[in-house]
């Protein structure tokens, strides 16, 4: 390759916003947390908020707990749940949500997912993709699209998109999904196939390569008797060799509050310089955030515990992010730190 060439593609990259790929892993040594609100009033609930960590237990809401994005300015509904956000490949930032406005619309049929790009963590661009309308002749029955999230799938090369999808006739049950992004990701590139079926249904599926080499996915599971009544839920976990499956379903329930307390949003990251990994998990219903650890992914911390915060999230995700992140997320919106 000549050197103009090699010039050529450098300075494509950067006008891009992003760089080919990471020679080394970035060091990380804060943590970000995106999260929609659980208290407050309900028109300023359903919008995209960040927190940031140094340790990953002790969080400070960014912009005195304001959104940082309103949510009327990037969704369809005026409203975004379940935000999740990656650090690409590429060098990217990627957040996916879930588009709707339970406060407005009540929990109805939602139209898909927000999809969000950024080079920086402070400025996103931002699209929508309306499952019904856009993948009309198969997905046109599309009732829910819930819990969004984006992985990249080392074999392809490409981002994937995975969420739980309801049809119209309930008796489909909750089905996970997924389709790759397309390049800029703004849409899709084909229409989803499904991921995973779970006996009794899942949402809020969140999957991380472990260890041992397989993929782990945290789910929120249920279990039902012989007449379809629930009689237990919790988060539980499927495995896999290959990102596309097919999954192996796991019937054991990991938290301490299955059957007891019900909780909801899993999501898993990794303590920076660790083999430790962090389970955290919504509890919806009393407003509380915890969370479970685990260096291998199998076997999980018994008792629970708690994060310190200064606001009171919704399900949401955790990213590591280096020094220089924080102070540029700390620039923009962190005045009440």
């Amino acid at each position: 390759m000549g050197l103009y060439r090699i010039y050529f593609i450098i300075s494509l990259c950067i006008a891009c916003g992003c760089v080919l790929a990471y020679a080394d892993e970035p060091q990380c040594d804060a943590y970000l947390f995106a999260y929609f609100e659980g208290r407050g009033e309900g028109r300023l609930q359903e919008h995209l908020r960040f927190a940031v960590s140094d340790d990953g237990f002790n969080w400070k809401a960014l912009n005195h707990n304001s959104p940082v994005i309103s949510s009327d300015t990037i969704s369809i509904t005026g409203g975004i749940r379940d935000p999740h956000i990656l650090r690409g490949e590429d060098g990217c930032f990627y957040m996916v949500a879930t588009d709707m406005n339970t406060v407005r619309d009540g929990w109805g049929s939602n139209p898909g997912i927000v999809m969000m790009k950024s080079d920086d963590l402070v400025n996103w661009s931002h699209s929508t993709v309306n499952l019904s309308k856009d993948f009309q002749k198969h997905f046109a029955d599309a009732y829910w699209v819930w819990a969004p999230q984006t992985i990249y799938d080392p074999e392809t090369k490409k981002y994937m998109i995975y969420f739980t999808l309801r049809r119209n006739d309930a008796g489909k049950g909750l089905v996970t999904y997924y389709a790759y992004a397309n390049k800029s990701f703004t849409g899709f590139e084909s229409e989803p196939k499904v991921l995973f079926r779970a006996k009794d249904g899942c949402i809020d599926n969140d999957i991380v390569k472990g260890p041992d080499g397989k993929w782990h996915m945290f789910l929120k599971g249920n279990t039902k008797d012989d007449n379809g009544k629930e009689i237990k839920n919790g988060i539980k976990q499927a495995t896999a060799r290959n990102l596309r499956g097919p999954w192996k379903e796991s019937f054991d329930y990991i938290d301490a509050y299955a059957g007891k307390t019900p909780v909801e949003g899993s999501g898993i990251f990794k303590l920076n310089g660790s083999d430790e990994y962090v389970l955290m998990y919504d509890l919806y219903t009393s407003g509380k955030y915890e969370y479970q650890t685990s260096k291998d992914l199998v076997n999980f911390s018994a008792e629970p515990k708690s994060f310190t915060k200064d606001f009171f999230p919704r399900h949401g995700s955790v990213m590591p992010i280096t020094s220089k992140e924080k102070s540029a997320l700390l620039a923009k919106w962190g005045n009440n730190l």
